[in-house]
């Protein structure tokens, strides 16, 4: 549903992020999307919306551009 700081399901205090920049997500290491992925969208200004994509109405409302997940930009 979202990027968190760590695993939320090994880590009870795993923070989750509404909004992280590239780089944050790159020198965190998070596990988000492999890192030349993450890079290329960063070269070429893309953001990055990360959601669940299994919540019924998750894909709408990204697609809407409604705050949903965590937004890397």
């Amino acid at each position: 549903d979202g990027v968190y700081s760590a695993d939320p399901r090994k880590d009870p205090n795993a923070k989750r992020y509404d909004e992280i920049t590239y780089l944050d997500a790159l020198n965190q290491r998070l596990a988000v999307m492999d890192s030349t992925a993450l890079s290329m969208c960063m070269d070429n200004s893309v953001p990055i919306v990360v959601f669940d994509l299994l919540d019924p109405d998750g894909l709408a409302s990204a697609l809407n551009g409604d705050k949903i997940g965590t937004l890397i930009h």
